[in-house]
């Protein structure tokens, strides 16, 4: 960890500023953008700040689990390349890129957003597969929320492709939506010393001790937390976290 940086944010936070001015409860500026892939069921291009992610949807058919014989199912995985940003390698996922698909993943399956159920042809034998790539074009920072908030907005825009003779015909976009039941957004709140913070940029995740992200319903219900960093959370900063990330999930899901 780069001590003298760390010591010059806290000096910062200490005057209730960041790095880049802002105040630490204060996001970059957001923007969401629907369907800019042709060859996706649904994509989205995110931007938090100078933070740039597309994702797409992309459905398929298989047997459903023998677990969850009435249901669809869902995968979501990230790709992390250089060109994103120079510490990210080309090969096999980093235990980051796991890690970020794994947060997406959590959010929209504990939230139940996805109505897996609908995505059911025949009961045993044949359900739909929602599969989301998540490609960050540029890492400034936060890559959590912006993935997450990306994905959902690939979900929304996604139409099924066909189906004939059970196989997928993805030259025939049919009108249907993805069968949603809520929107889960997710947000980081990052401790740094005794301060939390929002939407860390790229230098700030690097002195960060602790982080939280947590997804809410747009009911406020908490549905999935993940916790990040070396540093332990007590009970009383997991509240505190949870309570700054409900009034932030709001905002944030405005851009959608």
């Amino acid at each position: 960890m780069n001590q003298a940086l760390r010591n010059h944010i806290i000096k910062l936070l200490d005057k209730g500023l960041r790095l880049d001015g802002r105040k630490p409860m204060e996001y970059r500026k957001v923007s969401v953008q629907y369907n800019i892939s042709r060859s996706a069921e649904g994509s989205s291009r995110v931007e938090i700040g100078d933070t740039v992610i597309l994702t797409g949807v992309k459905m398929e058919t298989m047997e459903p689990y023998p677990d969850t014989p009435e249901e669809g199912s869902l995968m979501v995985g990230a790709e992390l390349s250089p060109i994103a940003n120079t510490e990210f390698e080309l090969g096999p996922p980093s235990s980051y890129a796991i890690e970020v698909g794994r947060v997406v993943d959590r959010g929209i399956r504990e939230s139940h957003a996805i109505d897996m159920n609908k995505l059911c042809i025949r009961a045993g034998e044949l359900a739909w597969v929602v599969m989301i790539d998540i490609c960050p074009l540029n890492d400034d920072g936060n890559l959590f929320d912006a993935a997450a908030l990306s994905a959902i907005a690939a979900i929304k825009s996604a139409k099924m492709p066909g189906l004939k003779d059970d196989k997928v015909d993805y030259d025939n976009k049919t009108e249907n939506p993805i069968p949603l039941n809520n929107i889960p957004v997710s947000v980081t709140v990052c401790k740094i010393g005794n301060y939390f913070i929002v939407d860390p940029s790229l230098e700030e995740e690097k002195v960060v001790d602790a982080r939280l992200t947590v997804a809410t319903t747009e009911d406020n219900t908490l549905c999935a937390l993940q916790k990040g960093g070396d540093m332990p959370l007590t009970a009383e900063d997991i509240d505190v976290m949870c309570g700054i990330a409900v009034d932030k999930c709001n905002e944030l899901r405005k851009a959608l």
